[in-house]
């Protein structure tokens, strides 16, 4: 622990007196969560054209439960899409509740509309009929491969997150305090083994633990006996006590987004408020994840009145905030949107779909070769399906390889996806 931070300890923990505390074990889990290491301080924004020097903070927004892309980003121009989906297509452009055209062939669901802010702005990046090419229809076997990034390799190839080893090589030109946040109770597997992450659940009331009237002596007193401790134990407690400092200091309450953004009144648009509060606040954090779940809709699927369409409108309205918001530093910011797999083609008897394979990735950013959708699309007619659904044509390792190599610093992307043979799909510019 630095002196700085020493001779100011009982005057920090004094604030976690006068504010209420978070009474659970967020900051105690973060105290065995956070690994070793630092990360880059963010720099200041880089304009097109000219030499970047710093690193993309990265966001991912992880939507879990097999978010159906073919509502989302709607294939108009496949007539097998509408055969498919009597009841539940969402029609084409020009009727009643009409995609909103994108090129012709691909269209946003009217729920989805607020993207149309960025990819009409050219920093939206959509990339269909992608996904991870393991097999599995499981979710939970679909987290751990595509999170930690083994599509088709051998069990325990890999034991950290793709994120961590990313993470782990850049480290070496790093010095941050905070380098990842995961915006839950426990850091998702994309983050596991990274250097100097943390689960924080709640970014405005990440605070000590416990009364407030004892916080002072009690934070003096763990610091005292964790100083003595042998690593990892000891410096990773006072790292989690000092991130708990730094992120104190933060005003996320106080904090008024930038151009008039407009984050909707949930869960979600409170996580991305705060993580435009966390980039915007400058403390070297390198990247930010987001859990949004709910997507598994086996029944009542409602892609235009129903429940895909309300969380289609409150994550597309989020993205949109986010995007207004981060306005200024958006050639600093990627984000990418990302789903264990996509649905079926076809709608069940339950007016929903089941797990299918091939999906739609969402790419955000000011390095972002955005207002197109992206791609090789192989066509919904049944003898082109992979087992009733979309069949995968881009390899998400391919696209989030390639903002890991021009906009986040990477060196070496077979360390961080091994055994896997790269193609450029232009999502950068």
């Amino acid at each position: 622990m630095t002196n700085s931070i020493r001779q100011t300890r009982a005057k920090k923990t004094q604030r976690f007196s006068r504010r209420k505390m978070l009474h659970g074990s967020s900051a105690l889990a973060a105290a065995a969560a956070i690994g070793s290491g630092a990360g880059a301080q963010v720099q200041k924004l880089v304009r097109p054209g000219e030499k970047r020097a710093q690193r993309d903070v990265f966001v991912q927004v992880f939507l879990r439960g097999a978010m159906d892309g073919l509502t989302t980003v709607v294939p108009h121009g496949d007539p097998d899409y509408y055969a498919a989906r009597p009841t539940l297509a969402v029609p084409p452009p020009g009727q009643v509740n009409g995609a909103l055209d994108l090129d012709g062939f691909f269209g946003l669901a009217p729920a989805a509309a607020p993207l149309l802010t960025p990819y009409q702005s050219g920093h939206l990046a959509i990339v269909h009929a992608s996904g991870s090419v393991d097999p599995t229809r499981s979710h939970f076997d679909a987290f751990t491969k595509m999170e930690f990034g083994e599509s088709g390799l051998p069990p325990g190839t890999v034991t950290n997150g793709w994120l961590a080893r990313h993470l782990i090589q850049v480290g070496a030109t790093s010095s941050a305090l905070l380098r990842a946040v995961g915006a839950d109770d426990i850091l998702p597997q994309t983050l596991a083994g990274a250097p100097n992450a943390l689960p924080i659940p709640n970014m405005g009331s990440f605070l000590f633990p416990g009364d407030p009237s004892s916080a002072v002596e009690r934070v003096a007193l763990l610091t005292d006996m964790f100083a003595g401790e042998s690593p990892p134990v000891g410096p990773t407690a006072l790292r989690t006590f000092d991130s708990i400092d730094l992120m104190s200091q933060i005003d996320f309450a106080g904090y008024v987004p930038a151009g008039g953004a407009q984050y909707p009144n949930s869960r979600f648009g409170d996580q991305l408020r705060s993580t435009a509060t966390l980039i915007k606040a400058n403390v070297g954090v390198e990247a930010i994840t987001i859990d949004y779940g709910g997507w598994d809709l086996h029944a009542q699927l409602g892609p235009l009145d129903g429940t895909m369409a309300a969380m289609l409108d409150d994550l597309t309205r989020g993205l949109e905030a986010f995007y207004i918001d981060m306005a200024s530093m958006l050639n600093d910011v990627t984000l990418a949107c990302v789903s264990e797999f996509g649905r079926r083609v076809a709608e069940n008897s339950s007016a929903g779909v089941d797990h299918g394979h091939g999906n739609a990735m969402l790419v955000m950013g000011g390095g972002i070769n955005g207002g197109q959708v992206i791609a090789n699309w192989p066509g919904l007619a049944p003898a082109q399906l992979d087992d009733g659904a979309v069949a995968i044509t881009i390899d998400y390792r391919d696209v989030l390889g390639e903002i890991l190599e021009r906009r986040m610093g990477a060196t070496d992307l077979g360390a961080i996806f091994p055994q896997h043979v790269f193609t450029t799909h232009g999502v950068t510019i």
